[in-house]
């Protein structure tokens, strides 16, 4: 069984509201319940029935939301720290020709319509980094790549502080990124 992660040390965050980060935990909490939820009620269903296939389905979602949650609130911090030369600057420079490029990349899928999520993954095998659009929880995942910033771009990550003012948020999200936590994502 899964326990929900505590993310009480954003609280007090610039650009996030207390009362928006709490209430974007509880829904964290809630696909940690689910997935643990799914997991009984697969251990306790007959394989090849259609309750277990939709059952098998679903899962997925809770799953990725769960996890997905996770990397996002892992990395952000109520102090950023500024992404270090060498190592990931170094290869986002290389591919993006500069670390502004990236940045006006990654803000860029943030603001495409619908909802989701924005990951900047990598690839080891051809060593790429890919601003990535995943639809909902379960669509977009490129099979291989490692997740190393992760963006939630679902209305509930900003609504209630940024209206429908998304750039805004995506402001503030980059404001706050831990790159010291995406850096040791990366270099795993």
């Amino acid at each position: 069984m899964y326990e929900a992660k505590k993310y009480d040390n954003l609280l007090g965050m610039k650009g996030f509201s207390d009362g928006l980060l709490e209430t974007h935990f509880k829904l964290y909490e809630g696909y940690v319940a689910n997935t643990n939820k799914l997991l009984e009620l697969l251990d306790n269903k007959e394989s090849g029935t259609p309750e277990y296939s939709e059952l098998q389905r679903r899962f997925g979602w809770e799953w990725n939301g769960m996890r997905l949650h996770e990397l996002y609130f892992g990395n952000m911090g109520v102090e950023a720290t500024p992404l270090d030369d060498g190592g990931l600057k170094e290869r986002i420079e290389n591919i993006y020709g500069s670390f502004e490029n990236w940045q006006k990349n990654f803000a860029n899928v943030g603001m495409m319509r619908g909802i989701g999520w924005v990951i900047l993954a990598y690839d080891k095998e051809s060593d790429e980094l890919f601003n990535l659009w995943i639809g909902e929880h379960d669509l977009g995942h490129l099979a291989g790549v490692k997740p190393l910033l992760v963006m939630d771009v679902f209305e509930h990550a900003y609504l209630a502080d940024y209206s429908t003012n998304r750039k805004d948020y995506i402001d503030a999200f980059m404001a706050n990124i831990n790159w010291e936590e995406v850096s040791k994502r990366y270099n795993s």
